[in-house]
């Protein structure tokens, strides 16, 4: 039986949803073939065992990690990578005792300090092979400027950009406004960098409401992506798995309730997801070698989502892609497998299978 490490929480704001998605994944998870040991990383960075039971807490909408639990590391041992706990005793020291070895690790960490490579890189030190995008692709992946740079150096589609550093920001809000209104025609959207979850973007619908989202953006990250606002297009998303030979699902379809697919309508109301999208075949088939593209262009592995737009003349144009796509019961990567018949418990268990160093 295989010893599995599953990392949720974490330092970033999607904390909360890190935690619906290992709950999701802790209850389907095959328990004659894997010993899970749920670790749960809180807000400050602390790494706790967890029994495994992530609830809601009265007067919350989401799960937070329950910083009750004993304190843990994984550290690389002569007998290979091992979990240890760490208890304060008196004097200020701390006594250590084995919990085991570690054969695989299942990151599900959602923005910085576990999307971005930071957490890939320490699995990789002590010798844990885990599930998902390597550190480059990872590191890739957080950053939608480098993305976005990375894509463009493919020649590869994608919609009208401007990264902003808060430097220029605060010293050249003039120069900002003019490069903008003479490169990209409104509306626009302003997203940090290194968010996801849709948390910090803002809906820019003229030049004077700029200044409000690109400060709330800012409360988020040091840069700032300005993007055009694609009028009438349709938001698709496929999922992607595998390394070398692709796999990828037929394109699903937002359709979001509110004026944006924004936080509340990804996980705390019902946007209309279409599951398979209504494309002509031959869409599909655009969509899915667009994916593939995008996935190699960043050198993923194991899994991904492709975010796209359909413009109204039949053009393809990427959004982003995502190396740890949400995995909550209403998340549209697990849905999107699931009509092309993988269930999933079957999602779970190709990716452990496939999880390398």
């Amino acid at each position: 039986m295989k010893r599995v490490l599953l990392l949720f929480g974490g330092r970033s704001t999607e904390h909360q949803i890190s935690c619906l998605s290992a709950k999701s994944v802790l209850e389907v998870i095959d328990r004659d073939r894997y010993e899970v040991l749920a670790v749960g990383i809180t807000r400050d960075g602390r790494w706790t065992l967890t029994d495994g039971n992530i609830e809601v807490a009265a007067g919350r909408q989401l799960p937070e990690v329950d910083e009750g639990g004993p304190t843990v590391a994984l550290v690389g041992t002569r007998r290979g990578p091992t979990l240890i706990r760490v208890d304060d005793v008196d004097g200020g020291d701390a006594a250590t005792s084995t919990l085991g070895p570690i054969d695989v690790a299942f990151p599900l960490l959602h923005g910085p300090w576990g999307e971005d490579g930071t957490v890939q890189g320490l699995l990789a030190t002590v010798g844990v092979p885990y599930v998902g995008a390597d550190v480059t692709a990872s590191s890739i992946g957080i950053d939608k400027a480098v993305m976005k740079a990375t894509f463009a150096a493919r020649g590869l589609p994608q919609g009208g950009y401007l990264a902003v550093h808060r430097s220029r920001w605060e010293h050249d809000r003039d120069g900002v406004r003019a490069e903008l209104t003479a490169t990209l025609p409104a509306p626009w959207f302003t997203k940090p960098v290194r968010q996801g979850s849709s948390i910090g973007i803002s809906k820019v619908h003229q030049l004077g409401e700029l200044d409000e989202a690109m400060d709330e953006a800012f409360t988020f990250d040091e840069v700032t992506l300005i993007e055009q606002g694609l009028e009438h297009a349709r938001e698709l998303e496929v999922g992607v798995l595998g390394d070398g030979e692709l796999d990828v699902t037929r394109p699903g379809e937002i359709v979001p309730s509110n004026e944006f697919y924004d936080f509340d309508a990804k996980y705390l109301a019902a946007s209309d997801l279409r599951i398979p999208a209504d494309v002509p075949e031959a869409v599909a088939d655009r969509i899915g070698d667009l994916a593939r593209q995008a996935y190699r262009a960043i050198g993923c592995r194991g899994l991904a989502r492709v975010d796209l737009f359909l413009q109204p003349d039949g053009e393809l144009l990427l959004n982003e892609i995502n190396t740890i796509p949400g995995f909550t019961p209403i998340s549209m990567f697990p849905r999107l497998w699931a009509a092309e018949g993988i269930t999933y418990t079957q999602l779970v268990e190709r990716l452990l299978t496939d999880a390398r160093l």
